[in-house]
């Protein structure tokens, strides 16, 4: 059984497919559209939270779960059938779950970038803390794509690809690797 140890050619060479496989026409479409996803799940979400919290009269601690939750389901759904044209029709619970866990890191990190902007040049005014938001946003994009090809979609997008013989497989897919 052969080890790959960080710093062996192999493990470059895997490292340099790797971040190859980013650098794709398919890649750069697919990290656009994860893109355009979350801007049009960032407006459902606000809306969602105001019809909660206002038209329902929600305390904002229920009406941000709530909406959070529903933008981030409708997020997976469109990833998976837009962004990355899974068509299998399936709904999968380990998905699903990394998903939201994903999202989860991701809001922390956004809350983390706007309380470390807020430590070193804080109280914030509302331009800065939309400032810092945007930031963080832009921070945490490249890994959130990576995180929902290689983690989330992965398997399925290989066995898509697989079971449709595709010989459009990127240099990263040897060994289960990450896909573009």
């Amino acid at each position: 059984m052969e080890n790959v140890t960080f710093g062996s050619q192999r493990g470059t060479d895997g490292m340099k497919r790797y971040l190859q496989s980013f650098m794709t026409g398919e890649a750069l479409g697919q990290f656009l559209k994860v893109g355009i996803v979350g801007v049009f799940n960032t407006v459902l979400s606000f809306g969602l939270f105001n019809v909660f919290l206002v038209a329902l009269d929600w305390n904002w601690f229920w009406a941000v779960a709530a909406a959070f939750a529903i933008a981030t389901f409708v997020s997976y759904l469109l990833n998976r059938r837009w962004t990355f044209a899974l068509e299998d029709g399936r709904v999968s619970a380990r998905e699903t779950a990394s998903f939201y866990l994903i999202n989860i890191v991701a809001w922390a990190a956004t809350e983390a970038t706007l309380g470390i902007a807020d430590a070193l040049w804080g109280p914030l005014s509302t331009i800065q803390a939309n400032a810092a938001y945007l930031v963080a946003s832009a921070l945490i994009l490249v890994p959130k794509f990576a995180s929902y090809r290689d983690v989330v979609f992965g398997k399925a997008i290989r066995a898509q690809r697989t079971a449709a013989g595709s010989p459009n497989q990127s240099p990263a897919d040897d060994e289960g690797a990450p896909v573009a």
